[in-house]
């Protein structure tokens, strides 16, 4: 039998670039299913050649063609690498893809429908003709579209099913509608495909046309079906309810490992707890607060906007400064939350550290030196945070949404991996936040405890096998 040939398109993936969760699960879920399935599944992965993929050592030149795109005529290099059991491909394109960021640019939307269309149209020179290809947010959505429009009827491409990840729904790639000629190459009928609410949708598009529509969370996959989590889209999720799969990311545990990560203070595992202690003193004295093994520490790293549940850490802070407490707070995002911590650690030296902006290093830091971290997202498709915590013994406290309902149970009443609540509200969050204290305050419960959230596995391996599972359904 023939290997499963999969061609995973993504905007960013490590270890090469990596903005977010999106670039942390492309990398380390196709390494994870060519570890667990190398003799039945080919599966190789394509991206941008950024700029900022500074180190290009090992790159292979595969070849150079000319890209059409509406009335356009674009260069298309590509190089290859191999990492591990998996074949990475890179468009090169310097007009499109040279600049200091990988998004946020005037014109994102054809960046990414030249990323889309190379995809397909350099199929032939990889000599690689996947089965399936599998694409991830509005920045591929134009693969199943262009599949769809412009491909059905070739050679060789008539059999590729699609795949499209829902990462964050938030993020649908809407544009003018006068531009879906001149931009996308989408003429006539075939804007209908793209056409909702008067505005060009490329996620739409991409839901309409492929095959299966997966997001990273079981529990994420039923909230989309209403319009708060579906932020529009809810009637065309409804439409397509019988292509909708949920599959709980995972994490890289080589990456995230306490037990040999040379960033923290002191290497540990769930049989030397002590060793965390030593990084929780260290954390302290790094950032100024008391050095007291007895105060409980509470991590917070996250971009500061208000779906990650700011507002309900806002009006319950008071509250919880009452408490024997600190806090670090690590991230960046809407100004009035920034200047609201800013105020904060002036007021409470001693309880509270803030540092605006991100440093990944420090992240780690916090991770292993703090003894709670929290994470009240009000909607939160999947989270990875609230996992790599676990996997440093910090206890997460969350609200129960999407990935974080799916990945942590209440540990009040017994077994469980953490404190969680159902309300969004700040009263809610502070009787979580004030449960987890209580426990402790009991040292021998509590270490209990974060023995058993470290030994909680969050790689990939479940999660990969119904990736498996989900990719052999469409080639039976």
């Amino acid at each position: 039998m023939s290997k499963l040939k999969v061609l995973y398109a993504v905007s960013e993936a490590a270890p090469f670039i990596a903005t977010g969760g999106l670039g942390e699960v492309a990398g380390s879920l196709p390494q994870a299913l060519a570890e667990r399935y190398g003799d039945e599944i080919d599966m190789r992965i394509i991206l941008p050649l950024y700029q900022g993929i500074g180190d290009r050592t090992g790159f292979e030149f595969v070849g150079k063609t000319t890209v059409p795109l509406a009335w356009r005529q674009q260069y298309c290099g590509v190089y290859k690498k191999l990492v591990n059991k998996v074949t990475y491909y890179f468009i090169d394109n310097e007009y499109y893809f040279k600049r200091s960021e990988c998004y946020g640019h005037f014109d994102d939307g054809e960046r990414f429908a030249f990323f889309s269309k190379a995809i397909l149209f350099i199929l032939p020179m990889l000599g690689f003709m996947p089965d399936i290809i599998h694409a991830n947010d509005w920045q591929t959505a134009l693969i199943p579209i262009y599949l769809t429009t412009k491909y059905s009827s070739y050679e060789g491409y008539r059999d590729i099913k699609t795949i499209i990840t829902i990462h964050n729904i938030e993020y649908q790639g809407v544009f003018d509608l006068k531009i879906a000629e001149d931009v996308f190459d989408i003429h006539g009928k075939e804007k209908g495909i793209v056409e909702f609410k008067g505005a060009i949708n490329l996620l739409k598009g991409a839901l309409e046309t492929a095959h299966i529509i997966s997001t990273v969370s079981e529990s994420y996959s039923r909230e989309i079906f209403d319009n708060f989590h579906a932020k529009g889209l809810a009637e065309i999720i409804q439409k397509n309810s019988s292509k909708i799969r949920g599959i709980l990311n995972g994490i890289d545990t080589e990456k995230y490992n306490p037990e040999n990560d040379d960033e923290i203070f002191e290497s540990y595992n769930s049989k030397t707890l002590e060793k965390k202690y030593l990084n929780k003193k260290n954390l302290q004295s790094l950032t100024g607060l008391p050095q007291d093994r007895d105060i409980p520490l509470i991590g917070i790293i996250s971009r500061l906007v208000k779906h990650k549940g700011f507002d309900l850490i806002i009006n319950s802070m008071e509250e919880i400064l009452k408490e024997k407490v600190q806090f670090i707070i690590l991230g960046k995002g809407d100004r009035g939350y920034e200047r609201f911590f800013e105020y904060l650690q002036e007021s409470y030296k001693d309880k509270i550290y803030v540092r605006i902006g991100f440093d990944s290093n420090f992240a780690k830091k916090i991770y292993a030196g703090a003894d709670l971290f929290l994470m009240p997202s009000i909607s939160e498709p999947c989270g990875i945070a609230q996992m790599i915590a676990s996997r440093y013994g910090t206890v997460p406290v969350v609200r129960e949404t999407g990935g974080l309902k799916d990945s942590i149970k209440d540990a009040s009443l017994g077994e469980g991996n953490g404190f969680t609540f159902t309300d969004e509200s700040p009263e809610a969050l502070c009787q979580a936040v004030k449960r987890a204290l209580r426990v402790y305050e009991n040292k021998e419960d509590w270490r209990k405890l974060v023995k058993a959230v470290m030994e909680v596995d969050f790689s990939w391996k479940k999660s990969a096998e119904k990736y498996y599972d989900m990719y052999s359904s469409l080639v039976v």
